[in-house]
């Protein structure tokens, strides 16, 4: 991937007597959206891992429609991790994780958690995040963050959904549909295109 180069619009003529300011984006040792990458690769990477070990947890339960939930988003959130990845390497830096061990409580436990997460992803961190990129001008990772933040939103709302109806979901595992291009995650390929990136519906994933 090529070296981010500024965009936005050119800059106005400069005033009468004076010469138009021209702010250059920050380096790569200054840039907060670098740092913001490294935060949320690490929180996607560990965020696929503790989804994993939560669909094992639903399956001896006997949640089976919900471990294939978790499993498709432990899927997406791999997704999202090569995305910022791939901006992270373009800015000449190498990505970062700590991946942490995971203790999965019950799956209603599990599934609280999922949300809290989800839902501070969706709200407060990409939001954060996209504004950031925005302000230094880094369209690469604008676009990670934002296809990741619509993901999230989804995410949050097929587990609290899930949540909500937990008793009832058991039995076999059920199909999902994930976007290999930004994560999102859906219970049917509706239309012809993935609502948050426009690829085609017959390249979605599917994941059990």
């Amino acid at each position: 991937m090529k070296r981010n180069t500024k965009i936005g619009p050119s800059p106005g003529p400069a005033s009468s007597g004076s010469a138009a300011a021209i702010t250059e984006p920050p380096s790569v040792e200054e840039s907060v959206t670098l740092a913001n990458l490294q935060t949320a690769y690490n929180g996607e990477m560990n965020a696929h891992v503790r989804y994993v070990a939560f669909a094992k947890e639903a399956d001896q339960e006997g949640y089976a429609p919900v471990a294939s939930l978790f499993r498709a988003a432990a899927r997406a959130e791999e997704i999202h991790a090569r995305n910022h990845e791939e901006v992270i390497l373009g800015l000449g830096a190498s990505p970062k994780a700590n991946i942490e061990a995971v203790v999965p409580k019950s799956t209603h436990e599990n599934l609280e958690a999922a949300i809290t997460g989800e839902v501070y992803e969706r709200d407060e961190m990409y939001p954060s995040f996209l504004r950031q990129a925005r302000s230094e001008r880094n369209q690469p990772a604008a676009r990670t963050f934002h296809l990741a933040q619509k993901a999230e939103t989804e995410h949050a709302a097929l587990f609290t959904l899930a949540l909500k109806d937990l008793e009832r979901l058991r039995g076999e595992a059920v199909t999902y549909y994930v976007c290999p291009v930004c994560g999102f995650t859906s219970a049917k390929a509706d239309g012809p295109r993935c609502p948050v990136c426009s690829n085609p519906t017959d390249r979605f994933e599917k994941v059990r």
